[in-house]
């Protein structure tokens, strides 16, 4: 299955709240998507279910298909300590991820964009690779010529504590490895694993 390009609130509605997929999160209703959508919170989920779900959120944040998530998790499971960490450890080290947690972008699709547009430089190198897994001590600059728009700098209040941006907001540096607290999405990593365990 390709990348998904349809509606995003209706996916926050369906999933709750992606940081990485829309900034709408405050705005969306409760209940799931469609004319007579329920109360989330109120519906009966079995075990798929769940798994399925925590699958989804991870997949639709972070814009990947299925094949790229499939990806990601084997080489979760060959690194040593817990291969769920691990993932989501990967996935957010991710370059359009890494982008976007600067505030560059309003979305980490947005961000993404940035990339493939080769307007990102890592250690003054263009990379126009999204998928591009940056390591500690990595420093990431905008070009000059996209600067001038400042339509690509999100409203983020806050930087996480693995980066560092510079104060014109045009730089930044991963100064450390991303903790448990720090990743965008809030999902039970442990199903994902789980999910995924057959296949």
């Amino acid at each position: 299955m390709s990348r998904y390009r349809g509606p995003h609130v209706r996916i926050s509605r369906r999933l709750g709240p992606l940081n990485g997929l829309t900034r709408k999160n405050s705005k969306v209703r409760k209940n799931s998507p469609g004319q007579h959508g329920k109360d989330i919170s109120k519906q009966k989920i079995g075990p798929y279910n769940r798994r399925l779900r925590e699958k989804q959120k991870l997949k639709f944040n972070y814009g990947l298909s299925e094949k790229q998530l499939l990806i990601f998790v084997k080489k979760a499971r060959k690194s040593k300590g817990s291969a769920g960490l691990a993932l989501l450890e990967m996935l957010e080290m991710r370059l359009d991820t890494v982008a976007f947690r600067l505030g560059w972008g309003n979305s980490i699709m947005a961000a993404r964009q940035l990339v493939n547009h080769g307007h990102i430089l890592v250690n003054n190198k263009t990379v126009n690779i999204p998928s591009f897994v940056c390591k500690t001590g990595d420093k990431l600059s905008l070009k000059p010529k996209i600067v001038k728009t400042e339509q690509i700098f999100s409203s983020l209040s806050s930087c996480p504590k693995f980066l560092k941006l510079d104060p014109l907001k045009t730089s930044g540096t991963i100064i450390n490895v991303v903790k448990r607290e720090d990743f965008t999405v809030l999902v039970d990593e442990l199903l994902i694993v789980e999910y995924y365990s057959r296949k």
